[in-house]
């Protein structure tokens, strides 16, 4: 395998991937935020330091969670589909994007709507 080929891949990659991490990371903290805006007052019982403690714990996993999507992006890029990945790997993004979201959905959902009953 050509260094300077993978060298290149992760370098693009990164040129890729983030500067979308913040997209990621506004989806997610908005979805957070509305949900507990909709349960408002009652979801104001879940702001304790346990609370904001976990919320940080599943954030990071939410991010270490983005960072496999280097992996087929690499693996694509030494491929011969280069050119054909770069063109359609927002996909990938997308696909991530609304995946990352109903799961961030269903926490929130259940961190604050459950605290409405």
């Amino acid at each position: 395998m050509d260094t300077t080929n993978l060298r290149e891949s992760v370098t693009d990659a990164i040129r890729f991937w983030e500067p979308r991490r913040l997209v990621y990371n506004a989806v997610l903290a908005a979805t957070v935020l509305i949900y507990f805006a909709l349960s408002y007052p009652a979801s104001k019982a879940q702001l304790t330091l346990d609370g904001a403690q976990g919320v940080f714990i599943l954030a990071v996993l939410a991010n270490v969670a983005y960072c496999a999507a280097y992996v087929p992006d690499i693996f694509a890029q030494i491929s011969g589909y280069r050119e054909l990945w770069q063109r359609y790997r927002w996909i990938l993004f997308v696909i991530g994007v609304l995946f990352a979201g109903i799961i961030t959905r269903f926490v929130a959902m259940g961190m604050f709507v459950g605290s409405n009953r």
